[in-house]
């Protein structure tokens, strides 16, 4: 699992947050809101769309499962291009480079989810699909309404997300049913979290810190990684839990 928080744990001094001042025009914050949203919309359509042709076209689901090279590829071209879109800010704030690179990245992302779900029953997919578009749904609501500021939870966030990724390892090595539940489930917890936080981030306002307007790719980029994090754990718990 991966998600691309690595340059928000600066407590505020990266030049991709700014001072609360510059989401003082309602009408700036509001328009960058939409067009994250806009952008993610879209994220999701393509991914769903291309993990639908590996889960219902027979000869697509069967190349997959004994053709791994294509998880492997899609793998390593989903963190070079995360990694250029994390930490290149130039990079992702030149249109219309940055959004080749969005969908390139979102294309990848669709594959390897495909190759994933490939494993899985077409049933579980979507049960997993419905549960993680309730739970995003329902954290965006609570992060939009809450008083609680998550945006100050980014250093404790990345503690637990270095604990679980160890915890994965371990899991990994010891393939138990139980232990893999319970790393499911944490994961699937933290990464709700993390919806919340990026959430907050986006929304800035009364929140100690938040994105600069300019930096819509990267607020996409966030949650849609949390939202494909989410559904990963998420279909993994529903995969053990029918097996």
């Amino acid at each position: 699992m991966y998600d691309a928080q690595g340059d928000e744990e600066t407590g505020g001094q990266s030049n991709d947050f700014v001072d609360l001042n510059a989401f003082d025009d309602k009408n700036v914050r509001l328009g960058f809101i939409r067009k994250v949203y806009a952008i993610l919309c879209i994220q999701l359509c393509v991914t769903m769309c291309i993990m639908s042709l590996f889960l219902f076209i027979d000869p697509v689901r069967i190349y997959s499962q004994h053709n791994p090279w294509i998880w492997y590829l899609a793998m390593v071209l989903t963190i070079i291009i995360l990694i250029v879109l994390a930490c290149c800010s130039d990079v992702r704030r030149q249109y219309p480079l940055n959004m080749i690179l969005l969908g390139a990245f979102t294309c990848c992302e669709g594959v390897l989810l495909g190759a994933v779900a490939s494993h899985y029953e077409a049933v579980e997919v979507i049960i997993a699909v419905g549960v993680t578009a309730i739970v995003v749904l329902g954290l965006t609501i609570f992060a939009f309404q809450t008083k609680w500021d998550f945006t100050m939870w980014g250093g404790i966030l990345f503690v637990f997300l270095i604990v679980l990724f160890c915890f994965g390892i371990l899991a990994l090595i010891f393939q138990n049913k139980i232990v893999n539940m319970v790393y499911s489930c944490l994961g699937a917890l933290l990464f709700s979290f993390y919806l919340v936080f990026d959430t907050q981030l986006m929304l800035g306002g009364k929140h100690k810190y938040s994105l600069s307007p300019e930096e819509y790719i990267f607020a996409a980029l966030n949650l849609y990684l949390d939202v494909v994090n989410l559904f990963l754990f998420i279909l993994s718990i529903v995969g053990n839990v029918r097996r």
